[in-house]
């Protein structure tokens, strides 16, 4: 398995948000987090990238990263695109983009990989040259995902990406992601409040319920589970 995490505490201060979480994702695998606002799914992908105080294993092929510092999780290829989507609103739309490679030496991959990005996004490339901040919040999505990619990640971790977003648009973005994943093997952890999306996406789910895991099974199973639909996913 790619990703491993055992035992995952996870603290903000004096409180704890997570209580003994265990999951795996091996490589190219997408697999999608549920559970309620406040479950803490979002604090499952922050501790893996080391964004909050942890205690048990976070393995990456089999190495010990809990508790490592934000970049040096970066540098092993996981790219985590945020909620409210964090572009740099000042600014263009590829200046984003060639940010997320500033990790990157290769200049001339890096500039085929953009044009890679304006493939799978092709209104970004409509807007190359338009400030991020004038975006709608869709192609602000778009980007967001697509500098992620910049990356050339292994794993993307992404958080609530339909958020906010018109339902059109939304269907569009995750049949980009799942072409993305085909076409690169990139492997995805997806938190989503849109249940019903992320189970189609996915071929496997966790739900979690106040900081820990209840169900761990195959989306098919938990989609198709009508109680479960009820009392955890609000369908």
């Amino acid at each position: 398995m790619m990703l491993e995490v055992s035992g995952l505490n996870a603290f903000y201060g004096q409180n704890q948000a997570l209580y003994d979480v265990g999951f795996s994702l091996g490589e190219g695998q997408v697999r999608t987090l549920l559970g309620a606002n406040g479950a803490g799914k979002t604090t499952v992908l922050r501790s893996i990238c080391g964004m909050v105080r942890v205690a048990g294993d976070i393995r990456f092929d089999g190495k010990s990263i809990a508790g490592w510092a934000t970049e040096d999780v970066v540098r092993l290829g996981v790219a985590h695109v945020p909620e409210g989507r964090g572009t740099f609103v000042r600014l263009t739309v590829e200046e984003n983009l060639q940010l997320g490679a500033i990790t990157r030496k290769d200049k001339r991959e890096i500039a085929a990989d953009i044009e890679h990005v304006y493939v799978n996004f092709p209104r970004l490339k409509e807007r190359r040259t338009q400030q991020a901040g004038t975006l709608s919040g869709g192609e602000q999505q778009m980007l967001a995902v697509g500098r992620a990619l910049m990356l050339r990640p292994r794993l993307l971790l992404l958080d609530e990406p339909s958020f906010g977003l018109a339902p059109l648009i939304v269907e569009e973005l995750f049949a980009i992601l799942r072409r993305i994943n085909e076409e690169t093997g990139v492997a995805m952890l997806v938190v989503e409040q849109n249940a019903a999306l992320a189970l189609e996406l996915a071929e496997h789910a966790y739900l979690l319920e106040t900081g820990r895991v209840v169900m761990d099974a195959p989306a098919d199973v938990v989609g198709a589970d009508e109680s479960i639909r009820r009392s955890y996913l609000g369908y």
